[in-house]
């Protein structure tokens, strides 16, 4: 199953968005609608660097639980998180342990309040296509990287950012609606 399936309301969705109610809400609520602000940006990064090697349903069902151990993705309050953070939150089971990606957070979140010349929004909004591509009529046709994908990593790399390469840029860039990556036949598209 590659193409846009029918769900248990008849309605068309890409594949992946069925399989939970969760992913169902996630994919016709969320999942390529645009996402503007500095903080909503930095929470959509640090949740897709906490995704990368796991499935996207671990992530989203803690959601809630990553807000509550990041301050609802303040950078100014996660910036000064400091090693009796770091440790409060590796022992957090509601969220995924894994130090690098908790430093990196915490880093991500410094980077977020160096950016002097430019916001995040407006950094990462700089580096959507210019016109849209066209619709994939399958799963096979969407692509894991793009140039822009690539280039965004870079940029945010440069600037200090981590756990931000051109995979997790591009899925970060489908997310947030800077890419339309649902199915022709999906009904968000």
């Amino acid at each position: 199953m590659t193409a846009a399936v029918a769900g248990p309301d008849g309605l068309l969705r890409c594949p992946w968005g069925l399989s939970t109610p969760d992913y169902v809400a996630y994919h016709d609520q969320e999942w390529g609608k645009a996402v503007h602000g500095d903080r909503a940006l930095y929470e959509r990064i640090s949740l897709e660097a906490f995704q990368s090697g796991l499935s996207w349903i671990t992530i989203l069902r803690r959601r809630e639980t990553f807000r509550k151990a990041f301050a609802d993705f303040d950078p100014a309050v996660v910036a000064a998180y400091r090693d009796e953070d770091v440790e409060r939150l590796m022992a957090d089971p509601g969220i995924i342990r894994n130090r690098a990606k908790v430093l990196a957070t915490i880093a991500n979140a410094g980077a977020v309040l160096a950016l002097e010349d430019t916001t995040l929004d407006a950094l990462v909004w700089s580096f959507a296509p210019a016109k849209p591509g066209r619709a994939p009529r399958a799963l096979g046709d969407v692509p894991a990287v793009t140039p822009e994908s690539t280039a965004l990593a870079k940029e945010l790399k440069r600037r200090g950012f981590r756990f931000v390469g051109p995979t997790t840029a591009y899925a970060l860039m489908q997310a947030c609606g800077l890419v339309n990556d649902h199915l022709a036949d999906c009904c968000a598209r």
